[in-house]
């Protein structure tokens, strides 16, 4: 939608990243509020009513007329979506705990289905009808899903509880644990890299640097998302097979730090490269989910949604710290060119914007270095 969205409200690449980022904003300013809550006291109705939240959300985006109407409604949709991951992993570590990286990579695919569908298949649908229309339609599946959650999602009886501990101090121990900050970081690189490159700016670069049009851009970005949700699961499963999470992780960011530096430093590669480097971009992000299990196992059961919501925070808010400093980099050099009433930047342009990317995969790299292997169940 980035070019139908300057245009729509007339911004440029700046504000742009503004938008798309302030969905990320309060997602991750919600992720240890929300850890304390579902600890404190389950998940079942608070993840019903934040699915039905999103929906709402979608649909304010879409009839919005004003820059800040728009923002009301990617402001909703992030405060919704804030529930679904952190509850997902608590699910997982409260039902099957063993399992608990494998699920983790399980849900994670299925959050990159997301991530998929948002690029190819959106682009063709908003081509078709409109990225109005279009984001009602996703407003009224979000509100269908909120009936299922609340038909469908229930807490472990005699589920585990942080009742020993009050909110502040659980948050406090989570926070004291250097382990917990340290996977925090790592994620936060992998996590800020894919929101960033796959979740807003790889589309118009790609354009740019090889002179497609928006639908094959985004069917190559979603190549990174397939990968991301191929590699997720299998990671969790190795994982938990061998017992360790610390080598994959290094594989992970290594991997990842060389494949987003080949994508920014050589675009126009040829395709038989560019697709297998795109996908292992996405692949090799998708150890991030091993940090997860890494947080989680090294704090106390019981605080499992403050240390997951913890390292989620980290997560997402490198993608909201990214999305709007590429933004802000582009119209810096931006030289004035416009194009049916959207700003046009220059392919050295996207290449100075998006070279803090494989930086930020780099000290992903560098901080898991300093990790250490926690104590796991191994699967039989």
């Amino acid at each position: 939608m980035v070019d139908d969205l300057m245009r729509e409200f007339a911004v440029g690449a700046a504000i742009l990243g503004n938008l798309s980022a302030v969905y990320l904003y309060i997602y991750a300013g919600l992720q240890i509020p929300v850890g304390l809550f579902i600890d404190r006291f389950g998940q079942r109705y608070f993840i019903a009513g934040a699915c039905a939240v999103t929906g709402i959300g979608a649909i304010v985006f879409a009839l919005g007329e004003t820059l800040s109407t728009a923002y009301l409604g990617r402001f909703l949709i992030g405060a919704g979506a804030a529930f679904s991951f952190v509850s997902a992993l608590n699910m997982a570590a409260r039902w099957f705990p063993a399992r608990f990286a494998l699920l983790g990579g399980w849900a994670q695919m299925l959050g990159s289905a997301g991530g998929f569908t948002g690029q190819a298949p959106l682009g063709l649908a908003i081509a078709t009808f409109g990225w109005r229309s279009t984001n009602i339609a996703l407003g009224i599946g979000g509100l269908l899903l909120a009936v299922l959650l609340l038909v469908s999602v229930r807490d472990p009886a005699g589920g585990r509880k942080s009742e020993g501990f009050s909110t502040w101090r659980a948050l406090r121990v989570v926070g004291s644990n250097k382990q917990t900050w340290l996977a925090s970081i790592s994620a936060g690189g992998l996590t800020g890299t894919l929101l960033a490159f796959g979740g807003l700016w790889g589309v118009p670069f790609l354009m740019a640097a090889r002179g497609l049009d928006k639908t094959d851009a985004a069917g190559l970005i979603s190549i990174g998302f397939v990968g991301w949700a191929i590699a997720a699961p299998l990671m969790g499963w190795i994982s938990d097979r061998i017992g360790r999470r610390r080598p994959l992780i290094l594989l992970g960011t290594g991997a990842a730090t060389l494949s987003t530096g080949a994508l920014v430093l050589w675009p126009a590669m040829p395709e038989a490269i560019l697709v297998p480097t795109l996908f292992a971009q996405g692949g090799f992000s998708a150890s991030m989910i091993l940090c997860f299990a890494l947080a989680k196992e090294s704090n106390a059961p019981e605080l499992n949604g403050a240390s997951l919501g913890l390292i989620n925070t980290f997560a997402v808010g490198g993608g909201a710290v990214l999305q709007p400093l590429v933004g802000i980099v582009l119209d810096s050099l931006w030289d004035g060119a416009m194009l049916d009433g959207a700003p046009v930047y220059a392919l050295a342009d996207y290449r100075i914007g998006l070279a803090v990317l494989p930086f930020c995969c780099a000290i992903s790299l560098v901080t898991t270095l300093f990790i250490k292997e926690p104590k796991v169940q191994r699967l039989p």
